[in-house]
C-alpha cells in the first residue's frame, strides 16, 4: 500500500494550515485526496512538495490562478521553458508596473505631508483639505 499522509501531518509537513490545504482542493491546485472508509483525507506524500511551490510561487507575487497555470504546464507535454519564462516575465512586468504605481502613491503621500507643519487647529489642515478637495482627481476603479 503507498504510504499517505492525513491533513494534519501534511500541513505539519508543508508548513502551511490545514484550512489552507482545503482551499488549495476547491481551487484545484491540489489534487483531491483518497479517503477512508471512515471518510478521512490521505494524501500522497508528494503532496507536501506540491504545497511548498504554492507557498513559494505566492511569495514571489504569483495569484492562485498564475499557480494553477505554472503547475499545469509542469504535465503538459507541449509545454516549454520558454512558456515558463514567459510568465515569469510577464510577473516582472506585473509587479514594476506595481512599484510605479507605488513610488506615485508615495510621492503624492509625501508632497501632502510637506504641505502640513503638524501645528495648530484641525480645522485648516492642508491634508485634510487636499483629500477633500474636487480636483477631477478622483478615485477611478
Amino acid at each position: 500500500m503507498q504510504q499517505t499522509l492525513t491533513i494534519g501531518k501534511l500541513a505539519k509537513k508543508a508548513n502551511v494550515s490545514i484550512d489552507s490545504i482545503r482551499f488549495y482542493e476547491r481551487r484545484g491546485l491540489i489534487a483531491e485526496p483518497m479517503r477512508t472508509a471512515s471518510n478521512y483525507r490521505r494524501y500522497p506524500l508528494d503532496a507536501a512538495a506540491r504545497l511548498r511551490f504554492i507557498k513559494k510561487a505566492q511569495k514571489l507575487g504569483f495569484s492562485l490562478d498564475e499557480i494553477k497555470g505554472l503547475m499545469d504546464l509542469q504535465h503538459d507535454p507541449d509545454a516549454t521553458k520558454a512558456d515558463v519564462k514567459e510568465r515569469t516575465e510577464e510577473k516582472i512586468r506585473d509587479i514594476l508596473e506595481r512599484i510605479q504605481a507605488l513610488n506615485r502613491m508615495l510621492s503624492a503621500l509625501e508632497q501632502l505631508n510637506e504641505s502640513c507643519d503638524g501645528h495648530g487647529s484641525i480645522e485648516e489642515c492642508p491634508i485634510l483639505e487636499a483629500l477633500a478637495a474636487d480636483d477631477g482627481h478622483g478615485c477611478h476603479h
